[in-house]
């Protein structure tokens, strides 16, 4: 069976199915026919021949034979049919509301995890303390920047009594109120850091293998919780499956501690001095002990904002819709006329 592109004017072996396209320009394909076509089509379309009005200098289209007409299509395969969607009737009306629906069910085992109460201190009262804590530091720093220009006035002028009075012991009240309140927030944060591991080791139903009185002295007790505290903090990041998202806050805000902890410590060492440039010098090793104990806290307070985004019971897991194979495989109906990449014109 051979049918004769309108376009081009190539002729297709489409042998026992009708086609439409052309392969080679996506002409409209003629009506099959036994025979070859008429010579004006079985080859490439020539020159027509010059009318009155070629002559005059317009060039029109060439005439097609009686029963045929030039059809505007898209380039590439045919477009799939469009399909009606089916009547589905009239709205529903109801007289009154429905009491069928959607039930939903709660497991006992949720219920129960719902339903316990969570022990530790709660995450705005930890905040708070934060907060207060961080704004103390500052106001301490500030004093002793005071306290040290007032060191650098005395030395070529006399202090008022009371001005001198107000230096020492606005700073030494300050400072018994740091060191309260960096007490509190370290007690808070040991209570915060056992209920959450406690919660966390019941949500993934594996036990705590740390015992309570390990945790309280690794928390608490000087030098040991520069070491254990963070280690603890790790382990919780690592039940909780976080460790790629809060290492790098709880390393960072580990060495800052262990650098607060050295300046701590070098100030109170150098703090028994008498003489004016020793007093001077301790007074600056002061301001940056109180600056690096702020950074430690505020650095504190990040790590527990990291781990509050994501609550223990709430699930990591996020549902996509995702696109079913079968529906991209389109029907094809008969068998092809030729072979993949192949053109077998006659």
């Amino acid at each position: 069976m051979i049918q004769v592109c309108s376009r081009c004017g190539t002729r297709w072996n489409v042998r026992d199915r009708q086609r439409v396209w052309c392969p080679r320009c996506n002409g409209t394909l003629l009506a099959p026919s036994p025979s070859p076509p008429h010579s004006e089509w079985s080859a490439r379309p020539t020159a027509p021949p010059m009318r009155a009005s070629d002559q005059s200098g317009q060039n029109g289209p060439p005439r097609l034979p009686p029963g045929y007409r030039w059809i505007a299509v898209r380039p590439g395969a045919a477009p799939p049919p469009r399909r009606r969607g089916r009547h589905l009737g009239p709205t529903p009306r109801y007289a009154a509301i429905p009491r069928w629906g959607l039930v939903e069910h709660f497991d006992a085992a949720e219920l129960e995890q719902r339903a316990a109460p969570r022990f530790g201190p709660s995450v705005a009262a930890l905040r708070a303390t934060l907060i207060a804590t961080i704004v103390v530091l500052g106001v301490a720093a500030f004093v002793h920047v005071l306290r040290y220009v007032l060191l650098i006035i005395n030395r070529s002028v006399l202090l008022n009594p009371v001005v001198a009075w107000l230096a020492t012991w606005l700073g030494v009240l300050v400072s018994v109120a740091a060191l309260f309140l960096v007490f509190a927030s370290m007690v808070l944060l040991m209570n915060w850091l056992i209920a959450r591991r406690a919660a966390a080791f019941k949500h993934v139903g594996r036990q705590e293998h740390r015992p309570l009185w390990a945790l309280r002295v690794g928390c608490l007790v000087p030098f040991v919780n520069l070491v254990w505290a963070p280690v603890y903090v790790l382990e919780l990041a690592r039940v909780e499956d976080n460790v790629a998202r809060l290492r790098r806050p709880i390393v960072v805000w580990w060495v800052v501690w262990v650098l607060s902890t050295a300046v701590s410590l070098f100030s109170i060492a150098t703090s028994f001095t008498r003489d004016a440039q020793g007093i001077a010098d301790n007074t600056v090793t002061t301001i940056v002990a109180y600056l690096t104990a702020m950074a430690a806290m505020v650095l504190a307070g990040r790590v527990l904002i990291g781990f509050e985004r994501r609550p223990v019971e709430r699930s990591a897991t996020r549902w996509v819709i995702v696109a079913d194979q079968a529906d991209r495989s389109e029907d094809q109906s008969g068998v092809p006329v030729e072979s993949e990449g192949q053109n077998p014109a006659a």
